[in-house]
């Protein structure tokens, strides 16, 4: 039997690249019972990779060798060394890898294509720096910011970038699919092929990671697979909305871990720099944009590039449905329900200091403990107006004021919406402020 499998085996060392060999062949164990060849893999993932990158070469070389009428049976046997067999598994992906990827990374995604401005220079150095080197510069990267920033657009640059060095084996995931999948590893008792899967690639892309924010056996998880992966020198890339410090359901262990290397906002582009964007997609998408019309759409869209970019979008495609060039007039008639909308946008900062002057009280005070009426009450008028006026969330707004639980706002706005209902003349006080606070459209 010795004796025939190495015929087998010198079939596949001619037909296979020697990376593929040493990784797949290698660490299987062999055993030929009358006319079935057994193959035993160390795991039910090597095996599937097995089976993938090898089954067909395997079988021709069955029948050239033993015959057609050998069958091969496939085994699983956990107590078989799997160390070595990983390690030629991560051997074999940097060898054999052509931007080899786990995870769906957008193409248009280049670092050639996004816009660097004051408020996202430093994040995009650092982005580019861990795309040169993996593993070396800034191991973890933690990248957060708000909704329509560029952080999926550096993510996917950096991981473009390893792509086309043909070097690196990647795993893309949200943090809402690594929670599924440990989830569904658990159900169907497969959590040592989740395991594997993870901590044998060269660079892990999270993004959304404060997805995992409380929930215990995704954070065991993933803190074991961090770790791993950090010892050996492969780089963790996470993303978020927020920094490790504002999570507030996070272990400990993982917000100092997330710290270990690098961690970089964007903040919302400014003025120059929303232009400069504009101007990129125009031309990229070859639209003819007039310069009054950018910076309408540049001066009244602040805070989001991807509505900035919407806006774009949607002036094109009337201009095009119309047989139209794109004006100033037309801009305003087609954008108009989104730039009064816009207009309306004001920040939690913005209320907290409005409030804290009309009832003269210290601003700090919106994020104390103190339950005194005098500080309480104004308090809860100001967690009422935010809920009313921007677009956070409970929760968004709760950590604004002192990391408060989102029930403690519900409460806040129920309290304050019975007011006034029962009180005329609180009613048009808090009419008042909201109109203070949000000047009506022009």
């Amino acid at each position: 039997m010795e004796k025939q499998w190495q015929q087998v085996a010198e079939h596949l060392k001619a037909t296979l690249d020697q990376a593929k060999y040493d990784a797949w062949i290698e660490p299987v164990r062999i055993a030929l019972d009358g006319d079935q060849l057994h193959i035993t893999a160390p795991g039910r993932f090597f095996l599937d990779g097995l089976k993938r990158d090898c089954g067909v070469v395997l079988r021709q070389a069955v029948d050239l060798v033993l015959g057609a009428q050998v069958s091969i049976e496939y085994h699983i046997d956990d107590s078989i060394q799997a160390h070595a067999a990983a390690e030629n598994v991560r051997a074999q992906a940097a060898a054999e890898s052509v931007g080899r990827v786990d995870g769906n990374i957008d193409p248009r995604f280049t670092f050639a294509n996004f816009v660097v401005g004051s408020s996202n220079e430093f994040v995009f150095a650092a982005s580019q720096a861990v795309a040169e080197k993996p593993g070396e510069n800034y191991n973890p990267l933690y990248v957060h910011g708000g909704v329509g920033l560029g952080k999926t657009h550096l993510i996917h640059a950096i991981a473009n970038t390893l792509i086309e060095a043909k070097k690196y084996s990647i795993a893309y995931r949200t943090g809402e699919r690594f929670t599924n999948e440990l989830i569904e590893s658990i159900r169907t008792r497969t959590t040592q092929d989740f395991r594997e899967r993870y901590r044998q690639v060269d660079v892990l892309i999270i993004d959304d990671v404060q997805f995992i924010e409380g929930k215990t056996s995704t954070q065991e998880e993933f803190f074991h697979t961090f770790n791993a992966l950090h010892e050996v020198h492969k780089q963790i890339i996470l993303v978020s909305d927020r920094s490790p410090h504002n999570m507030a359901h996070l272990e400990e262990r993982l917000r100092s871990r997330f710290n270990w290397g690098l961690v970089a906002d964007i903040q919302p582009p400014n003025l120059e720099t929303r232009l400069a964007i504009l101007h990129n997609k125009a031309e990229l998408a070859g639209i003819k944009l007039d310069r009054d019309v950018a910076y309408l759409l540049a001066s009244r869209i602040s805070n989001n590039v991807r509505e900035l970019e919407g806006a774009l979008t949607r002036l094109n495609a009337y201009a095009h449905l119309t047989r139209k060039e794109i004006s100033l007039e037309m801009a305003k008639h087609v954008l108009r329900e989104q730039l009064r909308v816009v207009e309306r946008i004001i920040d939690v900062d913005d209320i907290q200091k409005k409030i804290a002057d009309y009832y003269a009280i210290q601003l700090k005070e919106m994020k104390s403990s103190r339950r005194s009426r005098n500080v309480a009450f104004p308090r809860q008028v100001a967690m009422f107006l935010c809920k009313e006026l921007t677009r956070k969330s409970l929760p968004e707004i709760g950590e604004a004021f002192g990391g408060r639980d989102h029930t403690t706002i519900l409460y806040a706005c129920r309290k304050v919406d019975e007011m006034r209902k029962s009180d005329a003349e609180f009613n048009d006080e808090i009419e008042r402020l909201m109109k203070s606070i949000r000047p009506e459209s022009m």
